[in-house]
Formats: structure tokens, sequence, C-alpha cells
């Protein structure tokens, strides 16, 4: 009889996680071949650019920071509103655009008007991930894309490289994420580069004292100033946000803050909180718990602000609304 109970718990605390608000791991039966479409599409992606790992995944996380995830992202400027794109944190940075729009394609081929964008979006930032070397999570289907965008929003809710701690932390918080979220989701930062003009300041007058930021260690400021010099024209140019394993998902990332050898100002911050600085000293040295709590965070992070059921609807081209 205990037995028995102990299997009728565990059947109901599945159903309930698989429930996971409307969401469902089965949502697209009629679409098996969903999962390896998208890790076909996504590997193509990325033989032909290993930057796009990176860039599918901001483009997830640059979308549920906005009104939820939603596909709002994703969506062209249209007469009755201004779409995404052009907001600070996304104009001529964010990337990826193309390849969820094949994937798209190849998705409508197989199962015609029955995957939604945004779910896309979301199983190609996994893919991304775990093609990269790093850990591999289940993720529950079944959310709709949005009928509009929030250019607003966009430019207020997004963290960026130039704000304390206390702000970034502040808007993880607006969206349900704790501190323990704001260190996980940093190690994105362990694959992919980033523009000059987002660390530039940290270089050669910071904050006022026309020296470098004293929490970047000396030579990695040094081979950065060569890379970025002092000129506008340096402000486009690329460096690896981890400059160990570019292209590999791994803890480097945390490696690098505790020998201050974080790029951005606000990567290194997380070593000047002493919670943030515990935590991010346990994922350099454990790396099996960044990611299993990297995986528990991207999955918090797929579940913001969620369409289901019967509102929003399944676009048919990811960057438009359907008429």
């Amino acid at each position: 009889m205990h037995q028995k109970n102990t299997i009728i718990f565990l059947l109901v605390s599945l159903s309930s996680l698989l429930a996971n608000g409307q969401l469902d791991y089965y949502y697209y039966s009629s679409c098996p071949n969903l999962p390896m479409i998208v890790r076909y599409g996504v590997w193509a992606a990325m033989k032909n650019d290993t930057r796009i790992a990176a860039s599918l995944l901001r483009l997830h996380f640059h979308d549920c920071f906005v009104n939820g995830c939603d596909g709002s992202v994703l969506l062209d400027d249209t007469k009755t509103f201004k779409g995404e794109k052009k907001a600070g944190p996304n104009r001529n940075s964010v990337r990826g655009f193309d390849v969820i729009d094949n994937i798209k394609a190849d998705v409508e081929r197989a199962c015609p008007s029955t995957v939604s964008c945004v779910d896309i979006l979301t199983l190609a930032a996994r893919e991304a991930v775990f093609l990269s070397g790093g850990p591999n999570w289940a993720v529950a289907l079944g959310r709709r894309d949005g009928v509009t965008a929030n250019l607003k929003a966009a430019n207020e809710n997004l963290p960026t490289p130039f704000e304390p701690l206390a702000n970034i932390t502040a808007k993880f918080a607006a969206v349900g994420l704790d501190l323990r979220d704001v260190v996980a989701l940093s190690g994105a930062h362990t694959i992919g580069l980033a523009q000059c003009f987002t660390f530039k300041n940290r270089l050669f007058n910071f904050k006022g004292t026309g020296q470098p930021d004293p929490n970047l260690d000396s030579s990695l400021a040094s081979s950065l100033k060569t890379s970025c010099p002092n000129v506008d024209k340096s402000n486009t140019n690329l460096n690896s946000l981890d400059m160990v394993t570019t292209y590999q998902f791994d803890n480097a990332y945390y490696k690098n803050l505790v020998n201050n050898g974080g790029l951005l100002e606000s990567d290194q911050a997380l070593m000047g909180d002493p919670q943030s600085a515990a935590i991010v000293n346990d994922y350099s040295m454990y790396p099996y718990l960044f990611y299993n709590d990297f995986s528990a965070s991207m999955v918090k992070l797929g579940n913001i602000g969620v369409i289901t059921g019967q509102n929003g609807q399944i676009r048919r081209k990811c960057s438009q609304v359907n008429l």
C-alpha cells in the first residue's frame, strides 16, 4: 500500500510539473520532429557563424525581459507599433533573426501553423547552450506568440553593462528572478563577444580617475587597449567575453571573475557583493553546480509572462503578426 501511495504521489507531482502553468513537455505531440528540426537549424547556423550560439541565447533573454516570453523581439515595425529591434540595448547588437526565420520555415513545412515562434526561440536558446558544450534541460512548450511589441519597455527593462549590480538585480526581481538567477544567467557570458563601447569606459578614464578600472586585471587591460584604442572608430570592435574559452560553454567565466578578468563592469561587479561573490566562487570551483543552476534559471526565464491557451497566436512568419 505504501509503495502504491508513493507511485501515485510521484505521478501527481509529475503531472503538476508538466502542467507548469499550462506549458507542457509534450505539447507538440503532433509535431514529433520539432526538437530535431530546431537542433539541426542551430547546428547548421553554428557551422557558418561561431558567434551565433551566444546571439541566440541573448535574443531569448531580450525577448523574455520585455513583456514576457512572447516573441515580441522578433517583430518588425508596423504602422500601429514600433518593434523592439531598434531599442538602445538591441540596435546594431541583437542578431540571429535569420536563424529563427529559417528554423520556422523548416518547422512550417513539417507542421504547418502549429508551433509558435517564441517556442522555437526558447528551444533554439537551449540548443545553442547544449551544442556549445553546456548543459541540456527539458523545455516545456505551449507558449503563444504576442501580437505587439514594446519599444519603451525594451529601452527601460533590459539590464545594461553600465548599471550597478543593485539596478540589475532590481530588473531581474521585477520579472521574478532572484540574485542566484542573476549570477547563474550572467554565466551566459562564457560564450560570445562584446563590442568595445560596452567596456571601454573601464580602460582609460574610469569614473574620471584617468586610470583603468582597478578591478580589471592590469595585463588584461593592456591587451584590451590594443584591440580597443581610445578612438570612436574602435567602438564596434569585438572582444571575447571569456578570453579563455570563447566558444565553449563552461565555468571559465567565473574563474575569470575571481581573477579580476570579467570584461564588462556589470560582470566584475558580481565580485563586489558578498552574496553574489560567494555564488561566483562556488561556480568557479564546481562546474556541475553552475550547470544545474543555469538550467533551473533558464527554465524560470522561459516561463516569464507566457501567453497560453487561446490567447495570442501562432505566427506564420516570425517578424510579423498574422492579419
